[in-house]
């Protein structure tokens, strides 16, 4: 299984640069496996059946796909969470700047917290979507772009400039972090030049581009290294991986369905990195609309919704620290997880996560049932920690909930590092959770 689930998840991670492609990529898997898309402009009286399977997508950016039990209004759910955004670089509008010689460099911004130096000299590229005149001005139309080649790169300072780089070097966001995209002749104008080679790609008039989500990634692709190819080596671990298995185990639990009241939810949300605050993330009333919605097609009422969340649970995946080899004084003494030690169950006593003694002991119990690992992370008590999605998601619906993920190295760098064998482990507590 080790093997087969770290050549999907590789597969994956290549097929999704950026946000946009990992929720398309996302639906096209659920489309393909008997699961239909639902429009939450639609009503779903009528549209819901017992053991059906169904999916959402909200702005492109964020998917919640669900399996129906038996039907019953008060049906518990089983939740698993993840994000599908990473931390990097958008374009900003009008970006091109032209310099000496005739290069363009592009003016971007930073999202999220990337480790910056991480993407210096990269072979770097852009995906995202575009949106196109449509039927009227409230319906533009989407279309996704991504160019596979490198296109870009963000060029380091030499050495020769600044005998001390080694020794630590502030950089700046607006200067030190523009990326070059090419040449062009002193007569040439670059402005408009991004615009003109994503409708290129498109096949359409560059009038008939309304305004675009672009970002940067790496166009190295996944891989695994090490002596026996245990680790998985690629951007967007943090939470594309979390994402992947949530999506295996809705799938392979798909078969294994019970006439019984539950439904199993898979919920990506966006923008995780930047604080959850969007309607497609996890702040939003998202989640808590798709799940009432559910109740009322099947002809319940807002007790039936709450006598279901009384009776849920929910996994918030998104990955953690795994101790470094060579900085383990950063790491909590007794709590540190090792790459490959399956899944973290995630603590910390200020509650940054919803994980208690409750939910950690349900969580345990999933792992120990289907026979993986488990693993705890306690931040170091003189080191500040962050959040994820659990406290955001159960200060919109009170449910009982774990979080945890995957340990890997250098998270938020261009590439991250994981486990292969984590990755079948999380997949197989994942499956194990939705058919307990």
């Amino acid at each position: 299984m080790t093997a087969r689930e770290a050549e999907g998840l590789i597969d994956f991670l290549n097929a999704s640069p950026c946000n946009f492609w990992a929720v398309d990529t996302i639906r096209r898997i659920l489309a393909d496996n008997g699961y239909t898309e639902l429009d939450m402009a639609d009503s779903w009286s009528g549209k819901l059946k017992p053991e059906g399977r169904y999916f959402v997508v909200k702005n492109s950016s964020a998917i919640f796909a669900f399996r129906i039990g038996d039907g019953t209004p008060s049906s518990s759910f089983r939740i698993i969470s993840a994000h599908s955004d990473s931390p990097g670089f958008r374009i900003k509008p009008a970006p091109e700047m032209k310099c000496d010689g005739g290069v363009v460099k592009l003016n971007t911004e930073v999202y999220g917290g990337p480790i910056l130096y991480t993407w210096f000299d990269r072979p770097l590229s852009v995906a995202g979507r575009v949106m196109l005149r449509g039927i009227d001005p409230l319906h533009p139309a989407t279309r996704l772009v991504r160019f596979d080649d490198p296109m870009l790169t963000i060029p380091h300072l030499a050495i020769h400039f600044n005998r001390s780089v080694n020794e630590g070097n502030p950089l700046s966001k607006q200067k030190d972090m523009l990326p070059v995209i090419g040449i062009i002749d002193r007569q040439t104008n670059a402005a408009g030049m991004v615009l003109r080679m994503v409708a290129d790609r498109l096949a359409v008039d560059p009038e008939q581009i309304l305004d675009c989500d672009l970002s940067l990634y790496d166009t190295t692709p996944a891989q695994r290294w090490g002596s026996n190819g245990e680790f998985i080596s690629s951007g967007r671990l943090d939470d594309l991986s979390m994402a992947y298995a949530a999506m295996r185990a809705m799938l392979l639990s798909t078969d294994t369905i019970k006439p019984e009241p539950t439904v199993r939810v898979m919920a990506i949300f966006d923008n995780e990195e930047t604080g959850s605050g969007t309607k497609q993330g996890a702040a939003s009333p998202i989640l808590h609309t798709i799940m009432m919605r559910i109740v009322e097609a099947f002809g319940g009422t807002f007790e039936d919704f709450s006598r279901a969340v009384a009776e849920s649970f929910m996994i918030s995946a998104d990955n953690a620290h795994a101790v470094h080899p060579n900085y383990v004084e950063k790491h909590d003494p007794t709590n540190h997880p090792v790459v490959g030690g399956g899944p973290v169950i995630k603590i910390n006593a200020n509650c940054k996560y919803m994980t208690d003694a409750d939910s950690s002991a349900v969580f345990r119990a999933i792992c120990e049932q289907a026979e993986v690992p488990y693993q705890y992370f306690v931040n170091h008590s003189d080191v500040a920690g962050g959040s994820t999605l659990g406290n955001i998601l159960t200060s919109k619906i009170d449910l009982r909930g774990v979080d945890m993920g995957a340990a890997i190295w250098a998270m938020h760098s261009v590439r991250e590092t994981a486990s292969a064998a984590d990755n079948a482990h999380i997949i197989r507590a994942f499956t194990q959770f939705y058919t307990c």
